[in-house]
């Protein structure tokens, strides 16, 4: 087994990190070569999506990477054709929901709700009672965030099965065939003094389709 990880390594330590503690190999790369032979990929958080790619102009996007937009797509693309296990977090779910013909909502009026300078915010959420998470965590439970964008209209076959109840931002969606998902949250740096849930069981979900 192997799991990918698609971003640059200034984003990538402590999903290193994660995976090291849970002894799972990884390779931080974005060489479609490398990539290629791995077996599930996980697409990391970061700055904004250009939002040319989804047909918008800039209407708030910040900390934008175009270069490295387009290379994810791009494995995106040839791993959802392979079939292969995709895990993203943050802005790896918005690239998830791009990918497949989403939007954005560029800059949320309720982002002092989601983000803060200097730390992560953490905040309830509501799950979907028939869903992976409700099945790992339970009906509601806190999360961390730090975004100031949110997946405004779907792309094909995603289905949202987390919100925060303050302003209806989808917080997870999920593929309604294939073993694709994202969170909008931080399962790899949660803080057990906040919140009674850990990120391990969602990694293990992951793992479990490799």
């Amino acid at each position: 087994m192997k799991i990918g990880i698609v971003g640059r390594t200034k984003d990538t330590h402590s999903y290193e990190k994660y995976l090291e503690d849970l002894q799972i190999p990884y390779v931080t790369s974005l060489s479609l070569g490398e990539l290629g032979s791995c077996d599930g990929l996980i697409f990391p958080g970061g700055g904004d999506i250009t939002p040319q790619l989804f047909q918008q102009s800039n209407q708030g996007s910040l900390n934008i990477d175009t270069e490295l937009d387009l290379l994810q797509l791009r494995v995106f693309d040839l791993a959802y054709r392979a079939s292969l296990p995709i895990m993203g977090i943050c802005k790896g779910m918005q690239l998830i929901n791009i990918g497949l013909g989403g939007t954005l909502t560029q800059h949320m009026s309720t982002s002092d709700i989601h983000t803060s300078p200097s730390q992560d915010l953490y905040h309830i959420t509501y799950v979907a009672e028939d869903s992976f998470l409700h099945q790992l965590y339970s009906t509601e439970f806190v999360v961390n965030s730090r975004h100031h964008q949110s997946v405004n209209r779907l792309g094909q076959e995603l289905i949202p099965i987390q919100w925060c109840p303050q302003d209806s931002c989808i917080e997870a969606l999920i593929h309604c065939t294939l073993p694709i998902f994202g969170v909008q949250w931080h399962p790899e740096r949660l803080h057990s003094a906040i919140t009674t849930i850990s990120g391990t069981p969602l990694f293990q979900y992951f793992l479990s389709f490799v």
